[in-house]
């Protein structure tokens, strides 16, 4: 490998000399028998200076065939002779050829004169999607022939000459924004669904923000970018690794689910504020909202605590934030988990809009109805309810049915519906089992007015919560499918959620614990004792960074000294410390007080 860099750059540096140039002849015969009007290509041998091409020396068209990007045509190039390459995005009445490249659209006129009559016919005969090279002189449209919906839509082209690259075949889809794709052809076709203006603006928007981010780091708080393997052990804890097979018969590598322990050593090593562009990888294939592989920007710092880790971000977020999108405002609101589950029954709450829970324990204590009084038996028992403003007007009979059957099949739980008439009485087969004081009661502590809809649950805290918030999302969904307005799509609503549980109860065995998100998160500094005695009333130092209901990054403050790291491993979480030796032996080595996080899904809560 390293005789073949040497080769390389041999060549780069040798001072070869070969270069090709264009001129411009009178008409050859294409493939198809059409006269075109085609540059001829010409092998000269240069001495230095090196010969120089006409494009730009630095822009999106340097170095390139082009003079111009297609999009980038204005009333201020009239005159000028420009050359332009891309897809053939239609032909319009015979006359226009709409050429398309990753900057927009331009108009090309077919010149009409019978002296380019050859160039008339190639153009005419193109079909969509051909890569064309267009040279020509932009121009004035004639008065009341602009396009005000096109960036360009003051101008056009009119070609002098043309050279065709490819002639494109019948595609599987137009490439129209517009036209509506299933997400299978979407991937069998990747290649042609990323041609499309909205995909190029996604892949542009994305690597604007890591080159703001990658500066803010490096420039403004001193980070350093550092690689870390992609082949590893396998560790405990988080999601399913994948596995790589060695040489080694029996043996193999595991693909790193995020560089948690590669940053933490890095902190060990005296790097201090290290940070990189990760290629993460998990199996959790039968999880809907998760990817096999994905990209985050990992973070880490030495001395520094929450408060410290919330402001860099924010600042980070602040400062590389898209222009279009409109600024955002720190500090960022925050929220503790139990708060976020109390108000939302989720722990990434989308705060744009209310319908909050309401807890209903109180007003049913003495109550006589059977399966409110028995769900209240139970411990943790609870009354939850949602009021959906004018779900009783809005939402249709199966709109109600579809929200039961989600209650009973996915939680276990009946939904009870109460409908406000427009005369404030109930409708609802609990009508008949409240008390006049029990309507007006419930009433008044939903909040709900006449044409409002109460969806109402009882049953376990810990899925009580979890089906409400559930219910409130399908239910601004419902609502905005039938013209109301509920989340404002152009609005960024930020928050910090805090003070996670640190353990959870295992789903197939409750008497053990597993960690709420990784093993080396820290306990908050009020709750370290509690570690030995109550392990499960330990509350972490972690923060997840939530965006419109989307968790776009999440991380902790670290567990730093060997023998707590130790006691959690064997004795909270029952697991083999030896897997994890490397780390226990770097923090028993004079590791500092560290923490990070990682961002993972700006870019697509952007879209």
């Amino acid at each position: 490998m390293a005789a073949k860099s040497r080769c390389v750059l041999r060549m780069l540096f040798s001072g070869l000399r070969a270069h090709t140039v264009w001129y411009q002849s009178s008409a050859s015969t294409s493939r198809q028998g059409h006269s075109l009007w085609r540059p001829q290509l010409r092998h000269l041998s240069c001495s230095y200076p090196v010969c120089r091409s006409k494009s730009s020396t630095t822009g999106p068209s340097s170095l390139s065939f082009r003079s111009h990007t297609c999009g980038e045509l204005r009333s201020d190039h009239v005159g000028e002779e420009v050359t332009l390459c891309g897809w053939v995005q239609y032909l319009r009445q015979d006359l226009f050829v709409i050429l398309r490249d990753f900057s927009g659209l331009a108009q090309v006129l077919i010149p009409q004169d019978e002296s380019a009559s050859h160039l008339e016919a190639a153009l005419r005969d193109l079909t969509a999607e051909s890569v064309v090279k267009v040279t020509g002189t932009v121009r004035r449209r004639p008065a009341g022939q602009e396009n005000k919906g096109m960036p360009t839509g003051e101008v056009e082209v009119l070609a002098h000459a043309v050279e065709v690259f490819n002639v494109c075949r019948k595609l599987p889809f137009e490439i129209k924004d517009f036209v509506k794709k299933s997400e299978s052809l979407r991937m069998q076709y990747r290649y042609l669904d990323l041609r499309s203006s909205q995909m190029q603006k996604n892949l542009r928007l994305r690597s604007q923000l890591v080159m703001r981010m990658r500066e803010f780091l490096c420039n403004v708080h001193g980070f350093v970018d550092v690689e870390t393997p992609t082949l590893f052990k396998r560790t405990p804890g988080g999601a399913k690794e994948f596995v790589v097979p060695s040489r080694e018969p029996g043996r193999f590598y595991s693909l790193p689910q995020s560089p948690q322990q590669f940053k933490q050593l890095l902190m060990v090593a005296g790097v201090d504020r290290y940070f990189q562009m990760a290629r993460c990888y998990r199996d959790e294939g039968s999880k809907p909202d998760r990817q096999p592989e994905f990209t985050q920007v990992d973070i880490e710092m030495s001395f520094v605590d929450q408060a410290g880790i919330l402001s860099l971000v924010e600042g980070l977020l602040q400062d590389s934030w898209p222009a279009e999108k409109g600024p955002i405002t720190v500090p960022f609101q925050t929220m503790t988990y139990e708060e976020a589950m109390r108000d939302y029954g989720v722990d990434k709450p989308d705060t744009r809009f209310s319908m909050k829970l309401i807890d209903l324990r109180q007003l049913f204590l003495s109550t006589e109805i059977e399966f409110l009084r028995s769900a209240l038996s139970q411990p943790g028992g609870s009354v939850q309810a949602v009021c959906v403003p004018s779900g009783a007007k809005l939402f249709a009979g199966k709109d109600l049915e579809e929200l039961k059957q989600t209650a009973k099949t996915q939680f276990g739980q009946e939904l009870s519906v109460v409908l406000v008439k427009a005369d404030g009485t109930l409708k609802s087969p609990l009508k008949k089992l409240l008390s006049v004081s029990a309507t007006d009661e419930l009433l008044q502590r939903t909040g709900a007015k006449p044409g409002d809809l109460v969806l109402m649950v009882a049953g376990s805290l810990h899925t009580v919560r979890p089906l409400l918030g559930n219910l409130r999302l399908r239910c601004a969904e419902l609502l905005e499918s039938g013209g109301t307005s509920v989340r404002d799509p152009s609005a960024f609503h930020f928050l910090w959620v805090l003070d996670f549980p640190l353990f959870l109860p295992k789903q197939e065995e409750p008497e053990q614990l597993e960690s709420a998100h990784h093993p080396f998160t820290a306990p908050l500094p009020e709750d370290t004792q509690l570690l030995y005695t109550e392990p499960q009333k330990v509350r972490g130092q972690h923060y997840d960074l939530v965006l419109n209901g989307c968790e776009i990054g999440g991380g902790s403050i670290r567990i730093h000294k060997a023998s707590e790291q130790l006691h959690v491993l064997k004795s909270v979480l029952k697991e083999d410390p030896s897997l994890l030796s490397h780390l226990l032996e770097a923090l028993d080595s004079g590791a500092p007080p560290h923490g990070g996080i990682a961002l993972g899904e700006v870019n697509s809560a952007l879209h």
